[in-house]
C-alpha cells in the first residue's frame, strides 16, 4: 500500500500514469468493441456446413412454405378438374407424381394442397402455444391454487391420447379445417403448459428475477420483463416439435373424413383418396405420405436443432 504525498508529483510519475490511464482506456475500447459481422457470418457458414441434416430440414420446410404461399409458380394446372384420358398415369416427366382416378396430377394436388394443409397446421400450433404457454405461465408463477388448478387440467388432457380427444371435440364442434385446427390445438395445450411451468419455476428462483421483486416492481412487471422472456427458450423448440406433430394429426383427421370435403386437394384426403387403387397406382398414397413423411421429419430435426442450442446457452 502506497502512501499517499500531499504535495504535487513529479513529472515522470505523471507521464507514467498517464501512460496506464490510456492503456486501460485502450482495453476497454477494445473489449466494448463490436465484433464484426463478417466473422459472425463466417462462422455460422461453417456450423451449417458441419450439419447437412439440419440445412436440408431448412430447405424442405421453406420450400413446403413456398407451396402455400404462391402454388401456382409451382403447379399452374387445375387441382380440381382432371383430364379423364389421363387417368392413373404414373409418374413420368409430364406428371411428376403420376395422376389420379380422374387424371388429376397428383404433383399439382399436392403443391396446391399444402396452402390449407399448414393453415391449419399453424392454427392449431397458435392455439395450442397461447393458451398452454399463458396457463403455464401463471401456475408457475403464481403458484398455490391456480397451480393446482392448472395441473388438475394438464392431467386430464394428458390421461387422453391427443388423437382420441381431437376426434371428441369435433364431434362436438363439427367438421372443417378450422374445428379440426382447435381440436388439435387443444390436444396441444398440455404439453405447452407443463414446459412453460417448468421454465417458469426455474427462472423465478433466480437472482434477477428475486433482485426485481426486492425493488419493489409490481408482479406483473417481473412477470413481463424477466420471468417470460428467459423462460420462452425451450417453448420455441417445442413449437417446431409440435408442427411436426400437428401435421401428421391434421392429416390424419382429414384422413378420417373430418376435413375439408372433396375435390379441395388435402394432405390427408389425398392419400384417403387413393387407397382404393393400392394395388394398381401406389404413387397416390405413397409419394404424398412420403411428403408429409419429409415435413414431419424436418420440423423434428430443426426442433432439435434449437433445443440443443439452449442446452448449450
Amino acid at each position: 500500500m502506497t502512501a499517499t504525498t500531499t504535495g504535487p508529483r513529479p513529472p515522470e510519475e505523471i507521464e507514467v500514469a498517464d501512460r496506464e490511464d490510456a492503456r486501460s482506456i485502450l482495453r476497454y475500447g477494445r473489449a466494448r468493441r463490436p465484433r464484426a459481422a463478417g466473422p459472425a457470418v463466417g462462422r455460422a457458414a461453417r456450423h451449417l456446413v458441419r450439419r447437412p441434416g439440419l440445412v436440408l430440414a431448412g430447405l424442405v420446410l421453406l420450400l413446403v412454405a413456398a407451396w402455400a404461399t404462391a402454388p401456382t409458380l409451382f403447379a399452374s394446372g387445375d387441382p380440381i378438374t382432371g383430364v379423364p384420358a389421363d387417368r392413373l398415369l404414373p409418374p413420368s416427366a409430364a406428371h411428376l407424381l403420376g395422376t389420379d382416378h380422374l387424371g388429376r396430377d397428383v404433383w399439382t394436388r399436392v403443391v396446391h394442397g399444402a396452402s390449407l394443409s399448414l393453415r391449419t397446421t399453424t392454427l392449431a400450433v397458435v392455439v395450442g402455444l397461447v393458451v398452454g404457454s399463458a396457463l403455464g405461465l401463471l401456475a408457475g408463477f403464481l403458484r398455490g391454487w391456480v397451480d393446482d388448478v392448472v395441473g388438475r387440467l394438464v392431467d386430464v388432457l394428458l390421461a387422453v391420447p391427443s388423437i382420441l380427444l381431437s376426434l371428441a371435440i369435433i364431434t362436438a364442434l363439427g367438421t372443417g379445417p378450422t374445428k379440426i385446427a382447435v381440436a388439435v390445438g387443444i390436444g396441444a395445450i398440455a404439453t405447452f403448459a407443463r414446459v412453460m411451468r417448468a421454465e417458469v419455476l426455474r427462472t423465478s428462483t433466480s437472482v434477477y428475477v428475486e433482485a426485481a421483486r426486492a425493488s419493489g416492481s409490481r408482479w406483473w412487471t417481473v412477470l413481463g420483463r424477466h420471468v417470460l422472456p428467459n423462460s420462452s427458450g425451450p417453448v420455441l423448440a417445442l413449437v417446431a416439435l409440435e408442427f411436426g406433430g400437428a401435421v401428421l394429426a391434421v392429416s390424419a383427421l382429414s384422413f378420417l373424413g373430418y376435413g375439408t370435403p372433396p375435390p379441395t386437394p388435402e394432405w390427408g384426403s389425398l392419400i384417403s383418396g387413393g387407397r382404393d387403387y393400392l394395388a394398381t397406382a401406389w404413387w397416390l398414397t405413397t409419394l404424398p405420405g412420403l411428403v408429409i413423411v419429409a415435413v414431419v421429419l424436418s420440423a423434428n430435426r430443426i426442433a432439435r436443432a434449437l433445443e440443443t442450442t439452449g442446452e448449450d446457452q
